[in-house]
């Protein structure tokens, strides 16, 4: 025990050693160039001049600051180098407990330092790339309401701890009127020590997401936002190619791989840079497969950046003056929901370009439940964010919304004339545009012959999901034209498929299975006889029947064009006009 006691002692030794002779090297430079004449401008090779004050500024401090945190952090303490941090049995109703407070593993959380470490996540490729030395510096905005100490300024010192010094122009936190003491004046007294200008800014009354993110875009001073939400850790070298790809195109809006942080253990998972944004008919916000076509664009270059049809909506960074041209967030919506594929659609119908930088990683806690309450409940307000969005930018394919969730057209939606306005005043793209060269494999169609409820002549009912999910056997049911589970599309493609699910068929006289589409034809490709009024399955060649028993799931058999039971309608389901 004693020579690893006395081990321990010299390396905290050395640290202080190492950390003292840092200080007095800073000090020695900061004097040197700022009381001599090293501090007038000098020629530079490309022509150009250099403050050599401004260099120590702008690259020296930043580097020796990067480096103090790595130097006096620990890493074998909870948590350290993004490890899981395992509960004793003897603490688990602790656990238990604690967990219900913000629905993640708050004890793991507080046992893991403010300024844990992370490993460096990023691919090979990303780790030698060189960025421009000039990039505008960004305004970090956080929305928070109850959240936890430990993950909120985890979040903080993230930023500060990876980000080059000159990049961070101010953090702001907005607190969306939250109730817990530790997030009021103990809270304003923590940020006033850090080393980059952090300051608290106030709701007075609960807004939501959506504007209390409004409110600290207002008061930024950075010619860039950047937006992250409570309970990130950003990683290794996470900030500069969000920034570059601004500095190439102001128009461009930015996204980081988000990474999983365990909401159990507080694990750091690395995620994918295979995947992209997309959405289904109900307009959630789905991650999908990168295309063939996008890796082709890049020419199998993965460092560089994915064309992402939507983005996640918690993590992007965008330029000031074009987040304000582009219209901010729809000031209409209310709390939090569908603002993501709002802004997603209006970036890309409105000439911006929407990008996934793979070489940057930010770490988000993802939770299975909200901790939060919603004034008149979650649906309610995602139903009415989502029928803006689809009033304002989806046109005609608005109507796959409204015929798989009929139930929103109950819902007000109020004023949006200045939406509206604000597409036409941008010049802005149809939605078809958007399908066709933006994403060409989204999962509403661009070409259908039917939209509607497929209806067998003889026993008067409906193919219908019975709120099944994929890999399991479609039903029939009672045809009730309200949409919703009886929607079934007959694509231009040949397919017939509900939302991301298609009609396959694997053999002959089998039940006919719901599988995820995946455009490749073969058990998905079905052909429709419009005298004969049969579902002719093209690699089996046979048709779907109605079953000749209680078991309400139809089956595949030898077409017979003289038989009732093989016999359907393609009926389009009418959409509503909804109220106002």
């Amino acid at each position: 025990m004693g020579f690893f006691s006395s081990r321990s002692r010299k390396v905290q030794y050395c640290k202080v050693v190492l950390i003292t002779s840092l200080f007095w090297l800073l000090f020695d430079t900061f004097f040197i160039f700022n009381f001599n004449d090293c501090k007038t401008e000098e020629g530079r090779e490309d022509g150009g001049s250099i403050n050599k004050g401004n260099l120590i500024q702008s690259k020296v401090l930043p580097a020796i600051e990067n480096v103090l945190p790595n130097l006096i952090t620990r890493k074998d303490g909870p948590g350290e180098m993004g490890k899981a941090v395992h509960i004793p049995k003897e603490r688990e109703k602790e656990k238990k407990e604690k967990f219900q407070i913000n629905q993640f593993n708050l004890l793991a959380s507080e046992m893991i330092s403010l300024n844990r470490s992370l490993q460096d996540v990023r691919m090979a490729g990303c780790k030698t790339k060189r960025y421009p030395t000039e990039l505008p510096a960004t305004s970090v905005i956080i929305v928070f309401h109850n959240e936890a100490w430990s993950t909120l300024l985890r979040t903080v010192h993230s930023i500060i701890n990876r980000s080059p010094r000159h990049l961070i122009q101010e953090i702001i936190l907005v607190d969306d009127c939250s109730e817990r003491d530790f997030l009021g004046q103990k809270l304003d007294d923590y940020v006033a020590t850090l080393s980059v200008h952090t300051f608290v800014l106030r709701q007075v009354k609960r807004t939501g997401l959506i504007r209390a993110r409004l409110r600290g875009a207002a008061a930024a001073t950075g010619p860039t936002l950047t937006f992250l939400d409570a309970h990130c850790e950003c990683t290794h070298g996470w900030l500069e190619p969000l920034l570059s790809e601004i500095a190439r195109d102001r128009t461009t809006v930015v996204c980081p791989i988000i990474d999983v942080i365990s909401d159990e253990t507080f694990e750091f998972l690395p995620g994918s840079d295979m995947t992209y944004g997309g959405f289904n008919w109900k307009l959630n916000f789905r991650w999908y497969p990168v295309p063939q076509r996008e890796m082709d664009r890049r020419k199998g270059d993965r460092s560089l950046p994915v064309r992402t049809p939507t983005m996640a909506g918690g993590l992007f960074s965008i330029d000031r003056s074009y987040f304000e041209e582009l219209g901010t967030y729809d000031p209409g919506m209310d709390i939090w929901g569908g603002e993501n594929l709002e802004m997603s659609f209006r970036i890309w119908q409105c000439g911006g370009t929407l990008l996934i930088a793979t070489c940057s990683h930010v770490g988000h806690v993802f939770r299975k439940a909200t901790p939060y309450t919603f004034p008149g409940g979650t649906g309610h307000i995602i139903n009415k964010n989502n029928r803006r969005l689809a009033e304002v930018w989806m046109d005609s394919y608005k109507d796959f919304f409204y015929i798989i969730t009929p139930g929103v057209l109950k819902q007000e939606y109020g004023d949006i004339s200045a939406r509206v306005a604000l597409r036409k005043k941008l010049h802005c793209k149809s939605f078809e545009w958007y399908l066709e060269n933006i994403y060409p494999d989204s999962l509403i169609p661009r070409n259908y012959k039917n939209l509607g409820e497929i209806r067998n002549e003889e026993s008067d009912l409906c193919l219908d999901t019975l709120g099944r999910k994929e890999n399991d056997k479609v039903g029939i049911y009672n045809c009730h034209g309200m949409g919703g589970n009886q929607v079934w599309a007959y694509t231009g493609d040949n397919e017939i498929r509900c939302d991301d699910i298609c009609l396959d068929v694997a053999r002959s006289n089998a039940h006919v299975m719901m599988i995820k589409c995946h455009h490749q034809k073969g058990n998905q490709l079905w052909d429709y006889d419009d005298t004969t009024r049969q579902l002719r399955h093209v690699n089996s060649q046979q048709c779907v029947q109605k079953p000749n028993d209680s078991s309400q799931l139809p089956v595949m058999t030898s077409c017979d064009a003289n038989s009732p039971a093989q016999k359907w309608l393609l009926k389009n389901v009418p959409v509503g006009t909804g109220g106002q």
